[in-house]
């Protein structure tokens, strides 16, 4: 039987959560929530009207023990993303054409559905308890992705602005007192290898991709203890690594060359020297130390193949991960930034930024593991079905909201992708 507690402490996560996706939407006016920037990205106003209808149409609507009445029917097809079963949808491309409903109007949408939830959560029976609490924690999931896009996808369209507006003040506090010296040099870590478990455990929440859990045989290889910085890959760019060949995949050479590719996303020079970065607080000198970040899976393997090293498999990164906490860093809701690489002094077994900088390419496709079952129900579409031309990416970024990362996720974007904030940690063979 669920205790008052344990429902009290389910509105209070719901509430914190609810609670965050508006305060990342706070500094930006009306009209920075409703434009869409590129088809792959969504406005603010679609992300926050999006995580409530998912609220609405996966809980409310369909446990409907509390004569829920939706807040405008209409909303069931401007803000359904991709779920077939619930229905057909707005084009994905076409969410910026969305002036209406206002940006108020979504928050009244918000605030209907959170009133709901509340009083579900608070009245709900035994057995629709135990049929909505993991839709609930699900969902409150949900919007943390969301949350992150909501911070790439305003940092993507930002950046198109030729005033190059910032998301929040300058540079904080907190970041003009890091570290700008060199990083200390690379350190190679070995790993055994061998059987190793991976996969979640079922112990708390987790998405369907990560399970079920599974041995997998890893051969002997070393691990970077950090990831690659801006000035490591300055020199790539110095020795000529957008115009050699010999280090790219051929459809990554295809597409840097199509894409007229010349350094990572949002760095700007007119010389080819004096580099500098947009960031969601501004633009700022490239800061030769931070962790290189907005790079596609291409320009991550051709780095690795300069550097004569390669990525690491998501299974080796998961191993070398396993017993490390995901809460490295807080999430910083007004600089989200990678920091510098100063190595931190902490229990991570010689790893360092395995959290909480930047999302790590792996070499690993986005496959299902041996036994994969999705949830069942419309949530079945919630991740089985992009298992197909996707790269796995580990560790969560400077954007992941706290609590969010952990050793077993699965993040996952095209080869190409790069306004997620994704970066490179090293392996090679022993």
């Amino acid at each position: 039987m669920a205790s008052s507690n344990t429902r009290q402490l389910l509105i209070t996560r719901y509430d914190a959560t609810r609670a965050l996706s508006k305060t990342l939407a706070q500094p930006l006016s009306a009209e920075d929530q409703c434009v869409q920037s590129m088809p792959d990205a969504s406005p603010t106003k679609w992300h926050l009207a999006h995580t409530s209808w998912f609220f609405e149409t996966v809980v409310l609507t369909t446990h409907n023990v509390i004569a829920y009445r939706p807040f405008d029917e209409r909303f069931a097809f401007l803000f359904n993303s991709y779920y077939e079963s619930l229905g057909p949808r707005h084009p994905r491309s076409e969410r910026g054409l969305l002036t209406r409903p206002t940006s108020a109007t979504v928050l009244e949408y918000r605030a209907h559905v959170d009133t709901a939830m509340r009083r579900l959560i608070e009245e709900a029976n035994e057995d629709t308890w135990a049929a909505v609490a993991p839709l609930i924690v699900l969902g409150l999931n949900h919007e943390q992705q969301h949350q992150e896009l909501l911070l790439t996808d305003i940092k993507h369209l930002l950046s198109r602005n030729p005033l190059q507006p910032a998301y929040a003040g300058g540079i904080t506090s907190h970041r003009s007192s890091m570290r700008q010296d060199t990083p200390p040099a690379t350190q190679w870590i070995d790993c055994a290898g061998g059987r190793v478990d991976v996969g979640h455990d079922q112990r708390g929440f987790a998405f369907d991709n990560e399970t079920p859990r599974h041995a997998v045989l890893l051969q002997p290889h070393q691990l970077a203890n950090r990831l690659v910085t801006c000035g490591e890959y300055l020199e790539f760019i110095a020795d000529g690594g957008y115009k050699r060949p010999e280090f790219w995949l051929s459809d990554g050479w295809a597409m840097s060359n199509a894409q007229q590719w010349q350094a990572p996303l949002y760095w700007q020079s007119e010389n080819g020297k004096d580099w500098r970065v947009f960031t969601l607080n501004g633009v700022k000198t490239i800061d030769a130390s931070e962790p290189v970040c907005h790079i596609s899976f291409y320009e991550a393997a051709a780095y690795a193949a300069w550097a004569r090293a390669r990525l690491p498999t998501e299974f080796e990164w998961e191993a070398a991960a396993a017993n490390v906490s995901g809460a490295e860093r807080a999430f910083d809701t007004r600089s989200p930034h990678p920091r510098s690489t100063g190595i931190e002094k902490n229990a991570n077994f010689g790893f360092a930024q395995l959290y909480g900088e930047t999302w790590q390419w792996t070499r690993s496709s986005y496959d299902p593991y041996p036994g994969f079952k999705p949830h069942t129900g419309a949530i079945a579409e919630y991740n089985g079905k992009f298992m197909v031309g996707q790269i796995v990416l580990r560790g969560g970024s400077c954007a992941t909201p706290d609590g969010h990362a952990r050793s077993t996720y699965r993040n996952f974007f095209p080869p190409s992708a790069r306004w997620q904030f994704s970066g490179i940690r090293l392996a090679r063979d022993l």
